[in-house]
């Protein structure tokens, strides 16, 4: 049991409960009534720092005092109609409030994550389970023949004339069509070489034996016959080449599951009751 409320304390949205409450008691202690529908409106030290502060990271420069002078009369403006509208009840049954409400409820339960920094053993152990993720694709050096855009009949009755006249002893850079892509690619991952063929061409390359001319094999400008001269395999990646990739995997997984665990805090103290029609 103390386990669990330890655990429950390290909780942001715990801690956000409680600062809450702490503040109901103390204005409960000093008699003073919560009413977001007062008629006095305080602009404190902090908050004029605060927009101060928004306003240089905006500008790039502190403001000037006319300029924080017209920061504060838009502070005082919005206050004056928020409250106004709590007044008139503006925001009962309003999606958009509800959302926006919901949006900063779950901030609060993740907030902590933007300076929490996961351990090396936290990253490895996620490399470590999913390595195929994180492995970088095979890189290939090959050559091309253009066929053209014929029906794949055509192609191949081409293709085998163009085998034969390579082993005739044919100068392959001159067999074929031209096309604007290059004869020969060297060291070039599955990425690039389907932003320039197509994802069927990069695919098909896998499944190609090196050293021989294999095809017509299809991309997005037609049929090709390919060698394969180099393939350089994808192999499990060090920690240290793909910890940016880890870190962002790990945090964006982080507050998935510390937001679905502050919401079944919340949900396990509420009576759900559903009329059903």
């Amino acid at each position: 049991m103390n386990e669990r409320l330890r655990a429950a304390f390290k909780e942001p949205l715990v801690h956000f409960l409680l600062a809450g409450l702490a503040l109901f008691l103390f204005f409960a202690w000093r008699g003073d009534a919560v009413d977001p529908g007062s008629r006095t409106i305080t602009i404190t030290e902090e908050q004029v720092g605060r927009l101060a502060a928004s306003w240089t990271q905006s500008w790039q420069r502190p403001p000037s005092q006319s300029e924080l002078d017209a920061l504060i009369r838009d502070f005082v403006k919005e206050e004056i109609y928020y409250r106004e509208g709590l007044r008139l009840g503006l925001e009962q049954d309003d999606p958009i409030i509800r959302r926006r409400i919901r949006s900063k409820m779950e901030f609060l339960a993740t907030s902590e994550l933007e300076n929490e920094v996961p351990s090396d053993t936290t990253l490895q152990a996620l490399l470590d389970k999913s390595p195929q993720t994180y492995a970088q694709d095979a890189r290939y050096s090959f050559d091309q023949i253009y066929l053209g855009t014929q029906d794949e009949a055509a192609a191949r009755s081409r293709a085998k004339q163009i085998l034969e006249s390579l082993k005739n002893g044919a100068d392959w850079q001159n067999l074929g069509d031209a096309i604007s892509l290059p004869r020969s690619s060297d060291n070039v991952d599955r990425t690039q070489i389907a932003s320039d063929f197509g994802d069927a061409f990069a695919t098909a390359l896998a499944g190609l034996k090196p050293g021989a001319w294999s095809g017509p094999v299809a991309s997005g400008f037609g049929l090709h016959l390919v060698r394969i001269r180099a393939v350089q395999t994808s192999s499990k990646p060090k920690l240290a080449d793909v910890r940016q990739k880890l870190e962002n995997d790990w945090r964006a997984q982080t507050v998935k599951d510390r937001e679905a665990k502050a919401y079944q805090t919340l949900l396990d103290g509420y009576t759900i009751k559903i009329a059903i029609p």
